[in-house]
Parts: C-alpha cells; structure tokens; sequence
C-alpha cells in the first residue's frame, strides 16, 4: 500500500488569487495559464480584450480579465481596485508587462526612455505597492518581478531596456528587504531567450535563433512552458525561505 507523503502539496494555490500583468500574450499568458493549473484563482492584466477573452475561454471561472493599460502611471490606482473586484486582494503578483524598444545608444530618445523604465520598473513597484497592505495583514505574499539576461550583460540595442531590467534586479533586492518580514517574499524571473511577441526581432532571424542556443548549457532555446515551474515555486509555499533573489532561467545561457 502506497504511504501518502508526509509532506503538504508545496505548490497547491488553492484559495490563493493572482494578479498577472502582460496576460495577454508570451510569458505572461503562460503564467496564468500556470497557475489556474495550480487552483489560483487568476486576474489577467492587458490591453488586449480579444486575447483576456481567449484566456477566459480556456480556464473558465477561475480567471478575470481586467483591459488597462499597465503603463499609464495616473490610472494605477484604479487598476489595483479593479484588480481586486473579482476575487478579493491578490495575495500573488506577477509583473510580465514589458517594453523593449530596441534602440542603440546613440538613438535613445527621451520618450522611448521614459516609456521603458515606466512600464519595467516604475510600474512593477507602485502596483505591488498598492497590494502590499492586504498581504500584510494576511501575513503572506508573492511578488515575482521579470528580470532579463540583461539585468546582468549588456546587449546591442538594449540601453534602455537593460537600465530597466538591472533595476528590475535590485528592486526585487529592496522589496524582499522591505516586505518579507510580514511574510510577502519578492523573487524575479530572468528568462532567457524564449520564443514570444517580444522577441519576435530575434526569433526573426535564423542565424540569431541558432546562436543563442548554441550558447546555452541546454542546447535549445526557451518556450513558454519551460516557465511553468519556476512560476509556480516562486508563487506558492514551496519558496518559504527564498526571497530577494533574481532566478535565472535561460537553459544555462549565463552559466558558459
């Protein structure tokens, strides 16, 4: 007769609710997607109501679509009461809205500037902020920022984005130090170079595409399923004792 483990089921989120934005597509979508699996009930965050719609379609009652603009820095107030309506406060954030504007050094504009460090920075801390009182007075939290392969290198083209991916990296640092005593564990996600919208330049081109997975340790590069577990260690109890800290999951990219 099989024993039943001694051990509680560490990634079950049954009775947890999850905020995700950039649900509408690439590693965002697949975060949700994740943890509905898990039996979070899930709020998805985009622009994008076709795209909420299908999700919806997909995972039923346990997912809320809320349309906002993430990146619209007067409005974030109301996107944190709007995403709290459905199933109550979030006790899980994750932050997969981006913008990469892929300009070199030399072509940064102001604007294409401030765009990038509005949506990857500023809006991943002043959102969480938002939620932070509910999960205090709960005594538990997850926020999970995304990080990137360029919080730690520099990449052609990636000034802007990069800036805002490294600040990513120590924001996460800031947040865990802040918040974690109340229970509210801060991680980040760097992914490496996995196939979606935002990558969409890279995967473009053949060769690219070829390289980058000749310099991982795995030999392949990233779908947006090899997000699941890192997803769902980051969000449940199974990562009680891990805060602050930047994950890399890039095939081993970093590591050669």
């Amino acid at each position: 007769m099989r024993q039943a483990s001694i051990f509680p089921n560490l990634f079950d989120l049954s009775g947890k609710v999850a905020c995700v934005t950039g649900a509408s597509a690439g590693l965002g979508r697949r975060a949700v997607i994740a943890l509905a699996s898990a039996g979070a009930k899930v709020v998805g965050v985009a622009r994008r109501r076709d795209a909420l719609f299908s999700l919806k379609q997909e995972i039923g009652e346990a997912f809320s679509g809320v349309d906002h603009d993430v990146a619209n820095r007067d409005l974030l107030e109301d996107l944190a009461q709007n995403a709290a309506q459905p199933f109550g406060s979030p006790d899980i954030i994750v932050h997969a809205a981006g913008i990469n504007t892929r300009q070199s050094a030399d072509e940064v504009t102001s604007q294409g500037w401030d765009m990038t460090l509005d949506l990857n920075l500023r809006t991943p801390f002043f959102l969480s902020q938002y939620f932070v009182p509910a999960m205090r007075e709960k005594g538990w939290g997850r926020i999970i920022n995304f990080a990137s392969l360029q919080s730690f290198r520099a990449f052609p083209g990636g000034l802007a984005y990069g800036v805002s991916k490294g600040g990513v990296a120590q924001m996460t640092r800031a947040m865990a130090e802040a918040w974690s005593c109340d229970g509210i564990n801060a991680n980040a996600i760097a992914p490496g170079f996995f196939r979606t919208e935002l990558t969409a330049p890279v995967f473009a081109d053949p060769y690219r595409v070829a390289r980058n997975a000749e310099q991982t340790c795995i030999g392949r590069n990233g779908e947006p399923e090899d997000i699941d577990g890192t997803v769902l260690f980051l969000a449940s109890n199974a990562s009680a004792y891990v805060t602050g800290q930047v994950l890399m999951v890039d095939g081993g990219f970093t590591a050669k």
